[in-house]
């Protein structure tokens, strides 16, 4: 269960920064579709990529926790 938690804690952690980053978004000017770097830009950033993929991971994470909590509590009664 400690390691879930520890888990969860990074997950949100980094969570918090990528929406603290997404706040404070660079105003990016001069973008060109030549540079791979500009695309990578383009595609994963300002699609706020890292930022769902963290929401996404800490929702699972979340239930897997009740899970195993429901799991611990049913099979303790059996």
């Amino acid at each position: 269960m400690s390691i879930l938690i520890v888990n969860q804690s990074i997950i949100d952690t980094l969570s918090s920064l990528f929406s603290f980053l997404l706040i404070v978004d660079m105003k990016m000017t001069g973008l060109s579709s030549a540079n791979i770097w500009d695309k990578f830009v383009c595609r994963f950033w300002f699609a706020r990529t890292p930022i769902w993929c963290m929401l996404v991971t800490s929702t699972y994470g979340i239930v897997l926790m009740a899970l195993s909590r429901y799991i611990a509590v049913y099979y303790k009664n059996v």
